[in-house]
């Protein structure tokens, strides 16, 4: 399935596989300092290190995306040295932070990535921002995939 194809929905915790409920359960043990390590917060949870690494970039708390300003933003770029490093320069000049970044491997001279954004501290407005990041020469399509505020 194609990252623009993914849909993003608003689900009761009762509903949620057991695996889904204990990753965000050790994301907060390891935010609120509870756990030192992941190893150590899957192992008071009952949780295997693969689950948590397979759910922890795609599963939050609604309270985290709302208090975050949380965006995440779809590129096909120009495979060249550099090129993710110029786009995240162009990120951290806005003042956003990046939560997460997948990046396919390049094929045939093209590649995908999806960052996932904090924009609490943005210091432009997100249209100039997506402005700036589409006339970046290597970029060939930046779309926003969902966002929370």
């Amino acid at each position: 399935m194609d990252n623009m194809d993914k849909k993003f929905y608003l689900v009761r915790e009762d509903v949620l596989p057991e695996a889904m409920k204990k990753t965000i359960e050790v994301k907060e043990m390891l935010e609120r300092g509870k756990a030192e390590s992941i190893a150590d917060a899957v192992l008071k949870v009952d949780l295997s290190r693969s689950a948590f690494y397979k759910y922890r970039d795609t599963v939050f708390p609604f309270s985290t995306i709302q208090k975050e300003k949380i965006i995440s933003l779809f590129f096909h770029l120009e495979d060249r040295s550099g090129t993710l490093s110029n786009l995240l320069s162009v990120v951290a000049s806005s003042g956003c932070n990046v939560l997460t970044i997948h990046q396919t491997i390049p094929l045939q001279g093209r590649a995908n990535v999806t960052l996932s954004l904090n924009t609490s501290n943005i210091t432009t407005e997100l249209d100039e921002l997506l402005t700036e990041l589409r006339k970046l020469e290597f970029v060939e399509k930046v779309e926003v995939l969902g966002t929370g505020a």
